[in-house]
């Protein structure tokens, strides 16, 4: 025999109670046995709730909402029912409607609700539940039976959540269903005294109903229907990839319905345990799958961790003091108190010093929890043995979950450490020694990024999302998500992750969507659907998502935007930028965002700043970490100025090959922004403080390649009017440079903490002699690399590679984050 368990929304319409017919059928075709518990229609046990309460404060809405039960139980059952079949029916349910109006009036006319009353009043959901469905089930052909819990389960008479007489339930139960071998629909969740009072089962009381059948009548299998696959690996609400488990056993299942997973109650459980029988869990509405099933099998999985659980809202009470070290019974007073005051206790964990206890219980406990302490700890309060209890308010538990975590090491550091690169701050934290849940607290309005964060470390065969904010939609912004669509289904398929638009703005518009942005059109959808763009508001916007993995990208050359780093990386939201500005200014800045960056456990990548994609940055890095000293940096760090040079072959003017250049796109529209040699400066700049040199921007040494006349014109016309009276000076340096065997070079040079920046001659025996294009070169002489030093070259300007550099940077963040 195997006892069904419907819930609210598997009896809710029409149409899941012609599902419900469908599942009956089909055991009845196999020749298997069952009985059959429901759940009231969903809607209706709030609606009584409400009517009950609304009645004891004499407000007449009660009236409004009761005829809202009636009109939904009519509609139901003209939906279902042939017309000629239905006046029975309804009889039958007006004339509990009847009983409970004249209850609910009493309840009205005293201006009193008791939890009998209250009790009495919530039975009526269940059993216009039952009566109809075994009618419909009567019409349909099926002989099914009205069984009223009250008839055989009996409890006490602690009326909201009655404890159950099982010998008594089990005689009644017995001799209940020898007497009647029709299908019985039995009323779940309501039950009675031994005077005949109704009580209810509390919290998931028709689960509970299902599972002492089961249990008494020794059942095969206990199903419970309901409208998920299952028991799920998070809250489906609030981690998108949640998915079903196939199998999990009874404690597993205990810890997480303790920890907030609904789709089971701790007390359902029980019976189920103590007959050893396997609960599985359906779908009302996906018949085929076949949900999860609860035993003691501890059946082999993939996973070592089995589920991750919440409690949404905890308080954390801190108890404390000198007075409390090495002093025998103050856990037992302090936690007799508690059970007396019948308050229940959550999560306990207590330091090795014995100087705190530190407990979470729910908010609606916390100040009776207060009160309770201090009256039981009123003389160490008063002589300052024992501190005032602390109460921390907006709190949440989560429980990552699994038997298999007892013989796997690692799983407490993977979980600190995945809380910690998502910025999720460790309240307090509690280990069993069964080594089966390990529970932390946190603060609640990072429940939703801890959850999808730890779901994404501890099941990797999920696909786990890279949240990105994009500001700067130009050039590079659009050849950095073409890259990105190109490489999508590889790092989908191969590497699991997700790299989710989730925010983007330019100069004029800015565009949010959680889920993401079609990467297909995302600019259209941008210029057309966006917001007028504010850069404080953006960033407002990221911290108020609070989503996990999550990365800043900004592609401009803006200070007001690198203003807002600190902000974003103190926000424990990564950046990555090809922006110099943030770096290059005061020295104290680009040091604050590197303690930033510590601090908060997060990464602010930049490799692009110097030479678009060549890693001249990440070098330097992994030199330091080596344990290697740079000694000097030399380097030709402008695209443009080494397209000049290596094209200076006197074959025309300096100014014409400037012009030329200019017409193809490889300088500023005026030229002077990159002839000046401000960027090359802050490059440089950027290197020192790289290397250790704490040098501010006039630190650097910077002589002009061309005369201050050249750059003090009006206008890009007249510049190019200044500069071709030198180009007899540029082509004699040029001759003399080639007489002599050696090139024209504007370098950088880092030596010994000295930067500067100069037009030299560079013969073949240097690093930086040879070069074409608009080659970018950088050479590193180091402690090791001393004789021969290190050269990196390759293109160091363009849209393509510095996306190219973009997207490494982010890629380094994701690995970073899993």
């Amino acid at each position: 025999m195997k006892v069904i368990k419907f819930g609210g929304t598997s009896v809710g319409s029409p149409h899941a109670i012609r599902e419900v017919q469908n599942i009956i059928e089909g055991f009845d075709a196999n020749g298997e046995k069952i009985a059959v518990v429901v759940s009231a229609q969903s809607g209706i046990t709030n609606k009584l709730v409400r009517i009950g309460t609304l009645a004891a404060d004499q407000d007449e809405e009660y009236t409004t909402v009761f005829n809202d039960i009636e009109t939904q139980l009519m509609n139901l059952i003209t939906e279902l029912m042939p017309i000629n079949r239905q006046s029975q029916i309804i009889a039958e349910i007006k004339k509990l409607l009847n009983d409970l109006e004249d209850v609910v009036h009493g309840v009205y006319l005293l201006r009193e609700l008791t939890p009998r009353s209250a009790d009495f009043i919530l039975s009526f959901g269940e059993r216009f539940s039952a009566r109809i469905i075994s009618a419909f089930l009567l019409v349909n052909g099926i002989d099914a039976n009205y069984t009223d819990a009250r008839e055989i389960i009996k409890t006490n008479s602690s009326f909201g959540e009655a404890k159950v007489d099982f010998d008594e339930t089990g005689r009644l139960i017995h001799k209940y269903f020898d007497t009647n071998q029709k299908l019985n629909i039995v009323t779940g969740f309501i039950a009675s005294n031994d005077k005949g009072q109704t009580t209810t089962l509390g919290r998931g009381g028709s689960d509970y109903t299902a599972a002492i059948l089961g249990a008494v009548l020794e059942a095969e299998e206990i199903q419970i229907w309901t409208d998920v696959d299952g028991v799920m690996t998070a809250d489906p609400k609030k981690v998108k990839r949640a998915f079903s488990l196939p199998t999990i056993s009874y404690m597993e299942a205990m810890e997480m319905t303790h920890f907030g997973a609904k789709v089971i109650y701790p007390r359902t459980l029980q019976p189920a345990v103590a007959k050893n029988i396997p609960l599985r869990i359906k779908n009302t509405f996906n018949q085929g799958f076949d949900g999860t099933v609860i035993s003691d099998m501890s059946v082999n999985s993939d996973y070592t961790v089995k589920g991750i659980t919440s409690m949404e809202d905890v308080v954390l009470v801190n108890f404390q003091g000198a007075g409390m070290v090495g002093v025998p019974g103050i856990a037992s007073r302090l936690f007799g108190s508690l059970a007396r005051a019948e308050i229940n206790v959550v999560l306990i964990t207590q330091a090795s010093s014995e100087h705190s206890i530190t407990f979470a219980v729910l908010p609606k406990d916390a100040e009776k929890c207060r009160l309770v302490v201090e009256a039981e700890f009123e003389r160490e309060i008063e002589t300052g043995k024992i501190d005032q209890p602390n109460i921390e308010y907006n709190l949440s538990i989560v429980a990552c979950i699994g038997e298999k975590m007892r013989e796997t090491p690692g799983i407490s550091g993977k979980l600190f450490s995945t809380l910690g690169k998502n910025g999720v701050n460790i309240k307090a934290t509690a280990q069993g020694s069964s080594e089966l849940n390990i529970s932390v607290v946190i603060e609640k309005p990072d429940l939703s990024k801890a959850l999808n964060a730890l779901h994404g470390a501890f099941f990797k065969g999920e696909i786990h999302s890279l949240n990105v904010f994009m500001v700067g939609a130009g050039l590079i912004g659009k050849t950095l998500w073409d890259q990105i669509k190109d490489q999508y289904e590889y790092f989908i398929n191969e590497r699991r992750l997700n790299i989710k638009l989730v925010g983007i703005a330019n100069s004029r518009k800015m565009l949010f969507d959680k889920e993401g942005i079609d990467l297909d059109n995302w600019y259209d959808q941008l210029m057309e659907s966006g917001e007028q763009s504010d850069i404080h508001i953006f960033v407002q916007r990221m911290k108020e998502f609070n989503l996990p993995q999550s990365v800043f990208i900004d592609n401009t050359a803006s200070k007001e935007i690198a203003a807002q780093y600190k902000k974003i990386l103190n926000s424990r939201i990564s950046v990555v930028t090809p922006n110099k500005h943030a770096n290059s200014g005061p020295y104290r800045y680009y040091k604050e965002l590197k303690e930033a960056e510590l601090k908060n456990g997060v990464k602010y990548l930049y490799e692009t700043n110097v030479s678009a994609g060549l890693p001249v940055i990440k070098t330097i890095e992994g030199l330091k970490l080596s344990g290697d000293r740079v000694i000097k940096v030399e380097g030709v760090l402008s695209g443009t100025i080494s397209y000049l040079f290596n094209n200076f072959d006197g074959s025309k003017p300096f100014s014409e090959l400037v012009k030329e250049a200019k017409e193809k796109g490889y300088t500023e529209p005026d030229p002077r922004e990159d002839l000046n040699g401000m960027d090359v400066a802050r490059k440089l700049l950027i290197l020192a403080r790289e290397t250790g040199h704490n040098l501010e921007p006039e630190d650097i040494n910077l002589e002009k390649m061309l005369p201050e006349s050249c750059f003090d014109v009006a206008s890009v016309d007249d510049f190019f009017v200044e500069l071709k009276k030198f180009d007899d000076v540029m082509l004699e340096r040029k001759n003399e440079a080639e007489k002599e065997g050696k090139k024209l070079r504007y370098i950088a040079c880092l030596d010994n903490g000295k930067a500067e920046i100069k037009l030299i001659t560079v013969g073949p025996g240097h690093p930086l002699f040879d070069m074409s294009g608009s080659d970018n070169v950088v050479s590193y002489t180091s402690q090791r690399y001393k004789e021969r030093p290190m050269v990196i070259k390759g293109p160091g300007a363009g849209a393509e590679v510095t996306a190219s550099g973009v997207f490494a940077d982010v890629l380094l963040i994701s690995s970073y984050l899993e």
